[in-house]
């Protein structure tokens, strides 16, 4: 049987200053009327969710707005979100802010259709079907989930974040509106900035479809690199190493932040069909236990997963130094590739990532149950372009601690 790659995209991508206007004209061209918005206090208080509200209103929907999201999700949060919704039924869903409200919409739409709760849909593959109409606004430049296939909750209770991934996850209409980030703080756009070039560089250096070994009985919900994708990481690296230092530090650079809702976006295509890898592996229990974000927790983890997999992607590594806008002239194709991971250090020195585990709080006894967490995660390291032991693994965290 020849090796084959897929691509999934959302049912309509709508970018660009402005795109909020056709919002209302969307749900009516799908006779939907009852809107369930999935968001958060901050942004309500930011005057963010406004637009929204007047679009629906002008639109003659009856709409419900959430404000109960936060970031980095519980199960307790997502169950109050489920509670609000059965109770009023919406015949659709839309997630407003960064990923995790997005995120939670998603289990919202997934739940309301099939029923059980959040947990009976954890994993790849799990959700039965088509989920109420969803429709996904971001308002942070980062995390993509506009546009992929995950949906993350944080299960507090075993410090862990947990995925629920499902093709029927991605939205019927990803609205992208750069305007909506405008106001987003200093911060969060660095940690959701970082987290985009995170995506895009797993995507980019992944294993190549190919060449991906998944055990007999099991099925990835990533293809592994392949030319779509490239493209897609390629653009979005380019953007990034252009505008994120601007896009933190300069709230009026507009056009840095319309390249980074681009960049987001492109990276989130691309990641949501190649994958991630020892990234998110690494992220999932740290960030979970830290409570840090996780675009924060990915970017800290970054260069360190980068020197991890350089022996196998050195000229990979010496073209993503290249699209970040590193001077080249006369270099040899190993120092290209450690100028790479040099230029990833400087981006996230620039924006104020953290460096090292210790500056989250982390403690060193806590690395060897971080390592065994992440090596567990076997979806996430069949994605990886070199293998990893759990010492390998622990080896990283000790490295970046």
């Amino acid at each position: 049987m020849p090796y084959c790659w897929s691509f999934f995209t959302p049912g309509q991508l709508v970018f660009g200053s402005g795109a909020i206007d056709q919002l209302g004209a969307w749900f009516q061209r799908q006779q939907l009327q009852r809107i369930l918005v999935v968001t958060d206090q901050s942004l309500q208080q930011a005057g963010v969710v406004l637009p929204v509200e007047q679009q629906l209103a002008a639109a003659e929907l009856e709409f419900k707005i959430f404000v109960g999201g936060r970031a980095e999700p519980s199960l307790e949060i997502a169950d109050q979100v489920l509670a609000e919704a059965i109770s009023w039924q919406p015949d659709a869903v839309l997630g407003l802010g960064g990923g995790s409200n997005m995120d939670l919409a998603k289990i919202v739409a997934t739940v309301l259709s099939h029923g059980g709760k959040p947990a009976d849909y954890f994993g790849f593959d799990q959700v039965p079907g088509p989920v109420l109409p969803l429709v996904c606004v971001p308002t942070t430049a980062g995390t993509g989930s506009e546009v992929s296939h995950a949906a993350v909750l944080t299960d507090a209770e075993n410090g862990i974040k947990v995925s629920t991934m499902s093709n029927y996850l991605r939205p019927d209409l990803a609205l992208v509106d750069p305007v909506l980030t405008y106001s987003c703080p200093p911060q969060v756009a660095a940690d959701s900035g970082i987290d985009a070039l995170t995506h895009a560089i797993e995507a980019y250096t992944a294993v190549d479809y190919d060449r991906m070994q998944i055990p007999a009985g099991e099925s990835s919900s990533y293809t592994g690199r392949q030319p779509l994708g490239d493209c897609l990481s390629e653009k979005a690296i380019t953007l990034i190493g252009q505008h994120l230092v601007n896009a933190v530090t300069d709230p009026d650079d507009h056009q840095a932040h319309d390249a980074m809702s681009l960049a987001a976006t492109l990276a989130g295509m691309a990641f949501s069909n190649c994958g991630v890898a020892l990234v998110h592996a690494l992220e999932y229990p740290l960030g979970g236990t830290l409570h840090c974000s996780h675009g924060a927790g990915n970017g800290l983890l970054l260069p360190y997963v980068m020197r991890f997999n350089l022996p196998e992607r050195e000229s990979t590594m010496a073209r993503i130094a290249q699209l970040l806008g590193c001077d080249l002239d006369g270099m040899d194709q190993p120092t290209a590739a450690e100028e790479a991971i040099l230029k990833v250090e400087q981006l996230r020195q620039a924006i104020g990532i953290p460096h090292r585990i210790r500056e989250l709080g982390g403690q060193q006894e806590q690395l060897a149950g971080f390592a065994e967490k992440s090596f567990a995660i076997k979806r996430l390291q069949w994605v990886n372009p070199r293998p990893s032991s759990y010492e390998d693994l622990l080896g990283i965290l000790q490295a970046a601690f």
